[in-house]
This record gives structure tokens, sequence and C-alpha cells, in this order.
């Protein structure tokens, strides 16, 4: 029986994955079995921590805003002012209040004292 030589299209699909993983260390960038697990492992860490820097950053928002409220004044809080911006229909996203408590507090003081 005559000799068949193998195709190339394992070798591309190979190489190509070895193009993903290839910063990485020791036999998780040289062993294909190896590679295909931290492939897969990378990928899931991705689209876990797409989720998880939104939460973060949403924390990071909601804290700047109120520590920027309290130091104004004691009694005054997060949950309050974002009640009565609510109340009020006033369209201000956490980001953009945190933004505007870190740039320019003198207004994130006028919306508070607006509003409330």
């Amino acid at each position: 029986m005559t000799r068949i030589k193998r195709g190339y299209i394992a070798r591309r699909r190979r190489t190509k994955m070895r193009f993903f993983v290839s910063g990485f260390r020791g036999a998780h960038s040289k062993v294909t079995q190896t590679i295909i697990q931290q492939r897969i492992r990378a990928l899931f860490s991705a689209h876990r921590d797409r989720g998880r820097k939104k939460r973060d950053f949403r924390r990071l928002w909601i804290t700047r805003i109120n520590a920027a409220i309290r130091a104004e004044s004691v009694s005054y809080r997060y949950s309050t002012l974002t009640h009565n911006l609510y109340r009020k229909q006033l369209l201000l996203n956490r980001k953009i209040l945190a933004q505007i408590a870190i740039l320019n507090r003198n207004c994130l003081y006028m919306i508070s004292k607006a509003i409330y």
C-alpha cells in the first residue's frame, strides 16, 4: 500500500493556537494539549472579567460620589442623592456624576443643593 502524506489542516489549526498562547511560559506555549487547556482557561477568564470590570467601575464611581457628597455635609448620603435625582427626573448616570465629583466639586454641590 502506498504512503499517504498527512495534510496541512491540523498543523495550520495548531499553529493558529500557538499564536494565541505565544506569550505564555513553559509547556503552556509548547505542548499542544496544554495549549488547548490554557486557551480555554484564558478565554473563560476574559469572558468572566469583562462583567467583573463593569461591576468594579460601578463600585468605584459610587465610592467617589459618596465621598464627595459626605465631604460637603455629614447627613447627606449617596442613596439619598440618587433617590432625589430620580425623583427630579435628572438623567445623570454614575460615571458622569463621578467625573463631576473629581473635576468640579462645586458643580456637584450645586446639583445636590438644587435637588434636595
